[in-house]
């Protein structure tokens, strides 16, 4: 690649980390309540791993072979929201603007089952760890059974 190609990719892979800590910090300010810190701190860190590494399907969020992202701190939950509203997930902007409000798809902590994309609810911090380690020995269980040598799972 070309430096101005580079330089390009590099300012719109800012953009986009700038842009997931502003819906973090807006919503948290319009909804008067939760914790913009922690979305901040990992928009970086999280951006590289959603749209480099985690396979996953926003056409499909239930896709089997898709990698599992899993939120122990769910205060941080408009990182996760921030994440599925620009990969393009089925999780609108004004649903982001009713951040922690009655009903909508974005609660404070997310909960699976609200949400598509949402792993798991997350409750005391740590809980996380346990539900990651619990999806890893089932998904290996699953390949174990199911794995063809055409075929992995």
């Amino acid at each position: 690649m070309t430096r101005a190609v580079v330089a390009r990719s590099a300012a719109l892979d800012q953009l986009c980390i700038n842009t997931v800590r502003t819906l973090a910090m807006d919503a948290v300010q319009r909804a008067n309540s939760g914790h913009p810190g922690t979305p901040m701190a990992l928009a970086p860190l999280c951006y590289v791993l959603w749209t480099k590494h985690l396979r996953h399907n926003p056409a499909n969020p239930t896709w089997c072979g898709r990698d599992r992202f899993i939120l122990s701190c769910g205060h941080a939950s408009m990182l996760l929201y921030g994440l599925l509203h620009l990969t393009g997930y089925d999780l609108p902007l004004k649903e982001l603007v009713n951040f922690r409000q009655w009903e909508s798809k974005t609660p404070g902590h997310p909960e699976f089952g609200i949400t598509a994309g949402v792993e798991t609810t997350t409750g005391p911090l740590g809980q996380g760890f346990g539900n990651a380690v619990g999806l890893a020995i089932a998904e290996a269980h699953l390949a174990a059974v199911f794995n063809r040598p055409d075929h992995d799972i």
